[in-house]
């Protein structure tokens, strides 16, 4: 059975400390279903293995829950960022799948 693809449009935002990680929070519908159909199968941390597109940009990470804002959250790789012109506040336009 195919896994899911989703689609949405999310705000990116900085890590408030000292390192310069960047994420996107996913919606919480999103999130729901993802947390009922693979959180048991989560690795370390609560993660989940996704596939995303972000703009021509494609690679491989995991998304990790975030229990202060009650979401999965995803990286976003400071390449991605430069690749596609996306800075702290801009809208992205992100296309993720269950890997």
């Amino acid at each position: 059975m195919a896994k899911p693809t989703y689609t949405f449009t999310a705000e990116l935002w900085e890590w408030e400390a000292q390192a310069a990680w960047h994420f996107v929070s996913l919606p919480e519908a999103i999130t729901d279903e993802i947390d009922e159909l693979y959180g048991h199968t989560a690795a370390g941390f609560g993660s989940v293995k996704v596939k995303v597109t972000v703009g021509t940009s494609r690679w491989s990470t995991s998304i990790f829950p975030d229990s202060k804002r009650g979401t999965y959250v995803l990286p976003m790789k400071k390449a991605v960022r430069t690749a596609e012109g996306l800075a702290a506040g801009d809208p992205v336009e992100v296309e993720l799948q269950i890997a």
